[in-house]
């Protein structure tokens, strides 16, 4: 496990990996709000915590092919099926790898983009805890829809399309943290409810992946 966690590390921080995607990704969605918007602080402040979960959202998502379907191409999945490893551990370790080269940069690039959205100085932080305990989800149920749609060529759009059902609470919840912090509101119910989606996602995803994989390589 530790060994297919650090090769898809690897991977991701490459030159077309999720790393510099993702962020780049990100920080064009926050340049051009203002544009559409206008940048007025008082119509950017209200809806800067819910552009900057949203961004981090499709940011997420654009890696999200590159899970399986690069073993699948090469046979190392096939592989890994009939290896001693449990499916479930290879599931849970590119999943974490995932996040670690798309969510936490994300994660501690927001709270600085932050600034270009109007938000208030208060909501910096709870930005940054809410995405750090979010965006695991996000990696979770990513690489569940990868699973499901590895078999399939030109599968993208399929896994748009079933994920991004998947993510709404984990957008409800991070998004109100953020913006209860910024009005300083107490954000501790909807972030322990974020949590909640996270440890279960971490719970049962790994093994409906897993389950997912077996049934693609039949």
């Amino acid at each position: 496990m530790t060994r297919i966690f650090l090769r898809d590390l690897r991977l991701g921080v490459r030159a077309g990996g999720g790393f510099g995607l993702g962020l780049a990704f990100f920080l064009i969605v926050v340049v051009l709000v203002p544009f559409g918007i206008g940048p007025e602080t008082a119509r950017l402040g209200p809806v800067a915590p819910g552009i900057l979960w949203i961004g981090a959202l499709l940011a997420c998502l654009l890696s999200l092919d590159r899970v399986f379907a690069l073993d699948r191409e090469d046979g190392a999945l096939d592989l890994l099926a009939t290896a001693p490893v449990p499916l479930e551990g290879v599931a849970l370790a590119k999943a974490a790898a995932h996040w670690i080269t798309t969510g936490l940069p994300l994660c501690l690039a927001a709270p600085a983009l932050a600034v270009l959205l109007a938000l208030p100085w208060p909501g910096h932080l709870w930005l940054a805890v809410s995405l750090l305990a979010g965006t695991p989800a996000l990696s979770l149920i990513g690489a569940f829809g990868a699973a499901l749609t590895v078999g399939l060529r030109r599968g993208g759009l399929l896994l748009s399309l079933l994920v991004l059902p998947l993510y709404v609470p984990t957008l409800i919840f991070g998004a109100d943290v953020a913006r209860r912090g910024a009005e300083g509101l107490s954000p501790l119910v909807p972030l322990a409810l974020l949590g909640a989606v996270s440890l279960g996602c971490l719970a049962i995803l790994p093994f409906a992946t897993s389950a997912a994989l077996r049934v693609n390589l039949r």
